[in-house]
Order: C-alpha cells, then sequence, then structure tokens
C-alpha cells in the first residue's frame, strides 16, 4: 500500500459516498482516509455496508473537527475541483500529477457533494487539481472524482510494476514452428487452385505470410491452426 498518501474528505454529507470512497480507495491500493466534520455519525452501518471489502479502511479512518488539524502530518495538499479559482494557487491537470514528489507525504483533498471546497479551503493548498469533464455538467460525484483520481495515482506509481504479462505456461511459437504450419497451409491452398488469378498469386501469398508472423501465436496455437488445415484438405478430397 502507498502509506504516504491520504485521501481527505471535507464535510462528506452522505454515508454511501463516504463509503464508496472507501472501497474505491482498496480498489487501488490505498489505505490512508480522513474526514473532516462528516455530517453522518461515523462509522455507521451504511457506511459499512456500502464499503464492501473495505471496512478496515474505514475502521481504521480519522476524523477532525477542522481541515487544518486533518493536514498537521501533510507535506504537499492537491486540492480537487470542477471550476477555476482565482487564487493564487497553481492550477494543475491530471497530467501534471506525476511531478509530484511521492516520496512526501501527499493528500488530496475532496470537497462536500452540496458545496464542495470553499476558497478559504483551497488556501491551505499547494495545488488545485481541476478534473476534466463535460464544461456543460462539472458536478462529479465524491466517490467518483476520489476512484479518477485514486486510479491515475495508482497507474501512475505502477508505471514499471504492474504490466500485464503472458501466463509462463504458454510457449511463444518459434519462426520454425509458423513456417512449418505456414507451409503446411499454403501447400493445401496450392492443392484447391486458390491462388487465382495467378498473377495475384505473389500479393495473396505475401497478405498470407504478414498475417501469420505478424500475430504472437502459441505453439499450441500452431499446432491447432495445423491441424486444422489438415483436417480441412482431407475434407476437400474427400469431396470432390
Amino acid at each position: 500500500m502507498f502509506n504516504n498518501l491520504t485521501f481527505i474528505l471535507n464535510r462528506p454529507q452522505l454515508s454511501e459516498n463516504i463509503g464508496a470512497c472507501a472501497r474505491a480507495m482498496k480498489n487501488f491500493n490505498f489505505s490512508k482516509l480522513v474526514l473532516v466534520n462528516p455530517k453522518p455519525s461515523f462509522p455507521n452501518d451504511k457506511i459499512i455496508a456500502t464499503s464492501v471489502g473495505a471496512k478496515e479502511i474505514i475502521k481504521k479512518a480519522k476524523t477532525y473537527d477542522s481541515l487544518k488539524l486533518a493536514l498537521k502530518n501533510v507535506d504537499y495538499l492537491i486540492s480537487t475541483t470542477s471550476r477555476f479559482r482565482n487564487k493564487n494557487i497553481k492550477h494543475i491537470e491530471l497530467k501534471e500529477i506525476k511531478n509530484l514528489d511521492f516520496s512526501k507525504r501527499v493528500a488530496f483533498l475532496f470537497g462536500s457533494e452540496a458545496s464542495g471546497l470553499t476558497n478559504n479551503d483551497l488556501s491551505y493548498s499547494n495545488y488545485v487539481l481541476k478534473i476534466p469533464c463535460n464544461p456543460k455538467y462539472k458536478s462529479l460525484n465524491l466517490s467518483h472524482s476520489l476512484i479518477i483520481v485514486a486510479q491515475h495515482v495508482f497507474e501512475l506509481l505502477n508505471q514499471n510494476k504492474n504490466r500485464y504479462k503472458k501466463s509462463d505456461k504458454i510457449k511463444p511459437a518459434s519462426k520454425k514452428d509458423v513456417k512449418s504450419m505456414v507451409d503446411l497451409c499454403l501447400s493445401h491452398l496450392e492443392e484447391i487452385n486458390f491462388f487465382k488469378p495467378k498473377e495475384k498469386k505473389p500479393k495473396m501469398m505475401q497478405n498470407l505470410l504478414s498475417l501469420f508472423y505478424r500475430v504472437e501465436l502459441s505453439q499450441k496455437e500452431t499446432r491447432i491452426l495445423s491441424s486444422v488445415f489438415a483436417t480441412l484438405a482431407k475434407k476437400g478430397r474427400l469431396t470432390k
């Protein structure tokens, strides 16, 4: 988990949103949740229920009476907003998050569902983050705002860690495997006089070769295709 990163909900209004935020955090391996003056009692059954499998995040979450107190262990505060604020604070976009020093204690601040963040709340910020959305409908649900930021930061911090790769059990086909399969395919196509008119044969073969060699086949897949070609050729000879 990324222990240097905190998500702060400032005056959240709805239990369902608090639970959904905790769930979103766990989806992306974050664990530190802070609440400032939550409207519903915290924790409560509805919050626990909507957090689904993220109950431990709710149980470990801290609450504060003021935003100032909630920031005592924060080095950089990034406040989220749906609109531009006329304040002397640097406004950044999602793509600029990569420039932050995540070795420091970073927190993302989210305002209440009813009114967002006030200009006074923003006064504590190092940066203001504007989430891009439909300019004619800028209002984002609290948990939706959090999950957008959480996913973006998670991807950023895991750029070189969570690359999807094939199973070790899948053996890639060698050029020799592919050549044997292609030769079998072409020989059967020759038998059924597939390449016509003859003047187009070189181009047709070139396209077939490009197709088979471009695809990253496994050894098993080349064997299956070879079997398919052989069976089709056999059936073709029997029906003549």
